[in-house]
């Protein structure tokens, strides 16, 4: 099972295996199958092989028998810092992975602009911003972090698709002495741009354990991707689970689980990968496959938060969402949440505007949405999972799913305020609760409305997902 939520023992980073920029690419792709396109200089040294360019080895190869650009940083070269030879050779192999229509793999380790260069290593950087933003509707774009990237290395990634950091690898727009001569404060750079800081906050993906692991996770990315925008990512065999994914999920709706469980019981073979698993933990964004098909996973995560969504939650999964849409990958939206959080913090957040933002993102996908309301779904949130009259294709429920405005104590306590008010009787209110939750909240309640397609059996989840998604393969 491919979790990347699994604890992490953090390792001392002196004792990382450190690669020489030719040995990550080939660690990147295929045995044999990488070659360099710039050799024009050589500048750089790893051990006593010589290596082409201004401290930058860029080429091409194959990844599970698919094109695929990329480039490494050397370190070991003017610190890696970035010239105007060296953005060129970046921005040319860019150039040809967007011609070629393939992805393109960076291993990024730069100490910033060259000052020796001056304006010119400043220009190089904005070419290399600008490649990267025109590619972004053209292939997938991931960044490997390596070491300590400053300024424009920080940038840089920041501007691809996925990010992922090495637990060597510090990355920040100032470093710590000028953080200290603006300031006053005394920081390291693990404390100001290490991976524990990156991953909690959304600006890398995944975290490695050093750059071999780095070339794997690159390469499980590039195998649930399309090699361009427009295109689908390739088929796998079909390995369908054979747990219930009811199993996990207590009955009653105040007790919590862990939503990653039910993730395996659906998914072909249990297998998926977590993205920004530190980031926003009461929301859960995963790639999987369902019958063979690349899909991404949208989940509320009850062992957070209780699920609920706040405005960082709702940040995070609209930034999924329009990635999945982008790279035509179907969504699967698994639902259990208490509804949006509520207070001053939040509205001080601008829970509003990210919530917006995810609603914007699932009403202009055009890639199939699945949804399945696994235990409960109120209020507003109702509607910006994925909700049938946002646009959803299908939308399955549990049989004991609850899904309504709101809870049903919450309720009557509204409606039948005055009734309440003025009898006594101990029962009543649970007789209220229980006559409301009938009438308005169950599964059958939203199927006969129309809210809900259809209450199926949780042993039924994978294959009725399969099934909608040969329904709609034309899509």
């Amino acid at each position: 099972m491919t979790v990347a939520a699994a604890p992490r023992t953090r390792s001392d980073s002196s004792r990382e295996e450190r690669l020489p920029p030719l040995e990550r690419l080939e660690a990147l792709c295929d045995p044999g199958s990488f070659r360099p396109l710039r050799s024009g200089v050589v500048s750089a040294r790893a051990g006593d092989r010589a290596l082409p360019g201004d401290g930058v080895l860029a080429g091409a190869g194959t990844v599970g028998r698919r094109p695929v650009f990329c480039y490494s940083q050397d370190p070991g070269f003017m610190g890696g810092s970035l010239g105007e030879t060296h953005a060129e050779t970046i921005v040319r192999v860019m150039r040809l992975a967007g011609q070629a229509r393939a992805p393109v793999v960076g291993f990024v380790e730069s100490g910033g602009a060259r000052l020796q260069e001056g304006h010119a290593s400043l220009a190089g950087y904005a070419r290399i911003f600008r490649e990267s933003v025109a590619l972004a509707g053209v292939v997938p774009q991931i960044t490997i972090v390596s070491g300590v990237s400053a300024g424009g290395g920080a940038y840089s990634p920041a501007l691809t698709d996925f990010v992922i950091m090495t637990e060597r690898a510090r990355m920040f727009l100032t470093g710590p002495k000028v953080v200290r001569e603006a300031l006053g404060e005394d920081v390291s750079m693990e404390e100001l741009g290490g991976p524990h800081v990156h991953e909690r906050n959304g600006v890398c993906q995944l975290v490695a354990a050093d750059e071999r692991d780095g070339a794997r996770r690159a390469r499980e990315l590039i195998a649930h991707l399309p090699d361009a925008l427009g295109e689908r990512a390739p088929l796998a065999c079909p390995a369908p689970s054979e747990a219930d994914p009811s199993e996990p999920v207590p009955t009653d709706g105040r007790r919590v689980y862990d939503v990653r469980d039910v993730i395996e019981s659906v998914v072909d073979g249990g297998d998926y990968l977590e993205l920004s698993d530190r980031w926003a933990r009461n929301m859960v964004t995963a790639m999987a496959r369902i019958d063979g098909r690349p899909v991404g996973v949208i989940a509320n995560q009850p062992r957070h938060l209780g699920g609920v969504i706040d405005a960082v939650a709702a940040e995070k999964a609209a930034l999924f969402v329009s990635a999945c849409n982008r790279f035509r990958l179907p969504l699967i939206v698994l639902v259990d949440t208490p509804g949006f959080m509520p207070g001053r913090r939040q509205e001080s957040a601008g829970v509003i505007r990210h919530g917006a933002s995810l609603l914007r993102a699932f009403a202009g996908a055009d890639v199939p949405r699945l949804t399945v309301v696994l235990r409960k779904a109120y209020g507003g949130a109702v509607i910006t999972m994925n909700s049938k009259d946002l646009g959803a294709d299908m939308v399955f429920a549990w049989p004991r799913a609850e899904i309504g405005i709101m809870a049903a104590g919450q309720a009557v306590g509204i409606v039948h305020r005055r009734k309440l008010a003025e009898n006594d009787a101990p029962d009543l209110a649970e007789e209220l609760t229980s006559a409301y939750a009938a009438e308005h909240l169950t599964a059958d309640a939203a199927a006969a409305s129309g809210f809900v397609d259809e209450v199926i059996d949780p042993r039924e989840t994978h294959d009725r997902l399969a099934w909608a998604l040969t329904a709609m393969e034309g899509r």
